[in-house]
């Protein structure tokens, strides 16, 4: 069994990181050490998922700080870095925290910004270890102590996080305790990180997992070949409103249909209480390119327009529970994030 090579790491005068555009075939690094480069690696995907995402952004500021020493930048121009980063990508929250995290410290110095940073990310590895356990008891109580299947969708594993992952945690945990049969991967269109991505790391870790077109989930779960359903999330309102990668929602539905539980597994970070319902989520629209061509070749006529959001939102009602670092909500019963912070266990 291998182990996932660090998505995000701080080298001391900049960011490796793991480049995600190249999986499974290569595995090579984008260096960071400014913030041209660090926001071109995250629209690009090089990195990304939520708790990712946010580590990139907090080391992102100490970035800002370095280049800024070195290019001789005013305040303002400083602080339209530091924005650059921030808005890099809308929809998940944990982009904006983790720079919003490490502002307060910009005054200290980039070497204080980065230790924070550091703590940022091994705070996500040990909540990530605690979403995998507390997810796993869940669901062994509601399903009963035996294999499972698990449908999972686009890749919420180590790469998206600091290490260890949040669905995927989940599934690990599952795993190591001799309680996975089969993991069906929806290959995640447009850009495949369930096959990618999802699939390279369950294949890494020894865990028996198939590779489906994303149309072939609500199937897959309505002929009971998966027990349940486990997702991460980008962004989670007060209701617990759940955004997540396009194709979420009708992996939530199928589930729904079939009676069988939706596990929307993610750290707490990622609940915006602010936001009181999906409806205000901003929903990301990616380049006409990813769906209108394949490896530079058009998939379609010339002349249509493409239609890519990234993200879609589940509507509470259809989430069975959230796992968080903290606890389980069972949402779809009542009990929303924005009542309260749950206490653990």
């Amino acid at each position: 069994m291998e182990t996932e090579p660090p998505a995000v790491e701080w080298t001391g005068d900049g960011l490796r990181l793991l480049d995600q555009t190249v999986l499974p075939g290569r595995v090579e690094y984008v260096v960071v050490r400014d913030v041209g480069t660090l926001v071109d690696a995250i629209r690009r995907l090089v990195v990304r998922g939520a708790p990712a995402l946010g580590v990139a952004g907090a080391f992102g500021v100490a970035i800002a700080l370095r280049e800024a020493a070195r290019e001789g930048w005013d305040a303002a121009a400083l602080e339209e870095a530091v924005a650059r980063v921030r808005e890099a990508r809308p929809t998940a929250v944990n982009l904006a925290a983790g720079v919003d995290r490490v502002r307060p410290l910009m005054g200290a110095g980039a070497e204080t910004v980065a230790a924070e940073a550091q703590a940022l990310l091994d705070e996500d590895v040990r909540g990530n270890r605690a979403i995998g356990a507390l997810g796993a008891d869940w669901i062994l109580r509601r399903l009963g102590d035996r294999p499972l299947r698990v449908l999972t969708h686009c890749n919420a594993g180590a790469l998206a996080t600091a290490g260890w992952g949040t669905a995927l945690g989940v599934v690990r945990e599952l795993h190591a305790r001799g309680r996975v049969e089969m993991v069906y991967v929806d290959e995640t269109r447009p850009l495949l990180q369930g096959s990618r991505l999802t699939a390279w790391e369950l294949a890494r870790a020894g865990i028996p997992c198939a590779v489906q077109p994303d149309g072939a989930a609500p199937s897959t779960l309505l002929r009971g070949l998966a027990d349940l359903a486990v997702i991460g999330a980008d962004r989670i309102a007060a209701n617990g409103d759940t955004a997540n990668k396009i194709g979420s929602l009708g992996v939530a539905l199928a589930c729904a249909a079939a009676g069988a539980p939706l596990v929307v597994a993610a750290p707490w970070s990622t609940v915006d209480a602010a936001l009181p319902d999906g409806r205000g989520v901003p929903i990301e629209e990616r380049p006409a390119a990813e769906v209108l061509t394949w490896n530079g070749e058009p998939t379609a006529p010339a002349g249509v327009a493409a239609h890519n959001p990234a993200f879609d939102v589940t509507p509470a009602r259809l989430v069975t529970a959230l796992v968080t670092e903290t606890g389980v909500l069972e949402v779809s019963s009542g009990r929303t994030p924005g009542a309260a912070r749950p206490a653990r266990g």
